[in-house]
């Protein structure tokens, strides 16, 4: 699978969700009033499972990375790389979505701070499934 075809749909992705997301992450993150510091919201749910899907795709990039650095070229890093990438951008998304629905700070039952760690772990996991991506194109 080519890179530019795994970058047009993410794009396309990022673009849909992008016009869908203001009003669907709104109702998605409704926090309840009376909920207190130990209750799972909706929004830290949310956020729990976006920061879940960056730290397995950076574990799968960087076990992709070290696969791809294998001698003589014979690590086959080239399918977690790309699950790496598409774990990353789920991620990211979704924290994104948390962070940009999120009406308090933190404490307040939206997610917010578990928004900005999954933003930051799909970050990451996104640049090792490139690093090892580009890697496993150089070595074959």
């Amino acid at each position: 699978m080519p890179v530019r075809f795994v970058l047009a749909v993410a794009g396309a992705a990022l673009i849909s969700f992008g016009l869908a997301a203001p009003a669907a992450a709104h109702v998605l993150i409704q926090p309840d009033p009376a909920a207190s510091a130990y209750t799972l919201t909706a929004g830290r749910l949310w956020s729990l499972v976006a920061a879940l899907l960056g730290l397995a795709g950076a574990v799968i990039g960087g076990l992709a990375l070290a696969r791809s650095a294998g001698r003589n070229g014979t690590g086959n890093g080239r399918r977690g790389a790309i699950v790496a990438l598409v774990a990353g951008l789920a991620g990211a998304v979704i924290g994104g979505l948390v962070v940009a629905a999120a009406d308090g700070g933190p404490g307040t039952g939206y997610g917010i701070v578990g928004g900005f760690v999954a933003l930051a772990v799909g970050l990451i996991a996104m640049v090792l499934g490139g690093l090892a991506l580009a890697r496993s194109r150089r070595t074959v």
